[in-house]
């Protein structure tokens, strides 16, 4: 009875923490509403936001921002590069655009703005591929793949409520049995 007890423990541990690693999340992009905006200073840039977090693929990138005064623009990284604004891959005027990531690798993104992406409104994000999210790694950036310095990897962070509640339950679970 008891090897029963602590295969079923086992099995709801693992589906817990299998559901706290592979929930798709949404990212509200800088870290709170409006942050869409000319940054103030280098450590002030969404890409400093971007590089300290870990986007997965089916996770979901939210702007929000003034529709009247702005856009959102996905662009290659040519164009990043250069701020070309004449001939986005999609562009997003809603004021809450919600982007899913829905492939692995690097997406660009430039205010629509007039002259704001020269003075530093865009993003790079670089979301991780299924093998890198299963191992619980992912590789930092290739300076000269991106355009930039090279970002060292950071821990996957939070736990998602549904994942830490499943969790909690599991441990709950065992507590009873035993």
């Amino acid at each position: 009875m008891a090897s029963h007890k602590a295969a079923l423990l086992s099995s709801v541990l693992l589906v817990s923490l299998f559901v706290t690693f592979t929930e798709a999340r949404e990212f509200v992009v800088g870290g709170k509403n409006n942050s869409w905006k000319i940054p103030s200073s280098e450590s002030d840039s969404l890409n400093k936001w971007a590089e300290a977090s870990r986007f997965r693929v089916g996770d979901t990138l939210v702007w929000t921002y003034d529709p009247k005064k702005d856009s959102v623009l996905q662009v290659t990284k040519k164009d990043y590069e250069t701020c070309n604004t004449s001939s986005p891959l999609a562009t997003y005027k809603d004021g809450n655009t919600k982007v899913k990531l829905d492939k692995s690798g690097p997406y660009y993104f430039i205010s629509g703005a007039d002259g704001h992406c020269k003075q530093g409104q865009k993003l790079i994000i670089v979301v991780m591929s299924k093998r890198s999210q299963s191992m619980g790694i992912s590789p930092a950036p290739s300076p000269v793949e991106f355009g930039g310095p090279a970002v060292a990897p950071t821990s996957t962070g939070g736990v998602t409520l549904r994942g830490g509640l499943g969790l909690i339950f599991g441990v709950l679970t065992g507590m009873i049995l035993f």
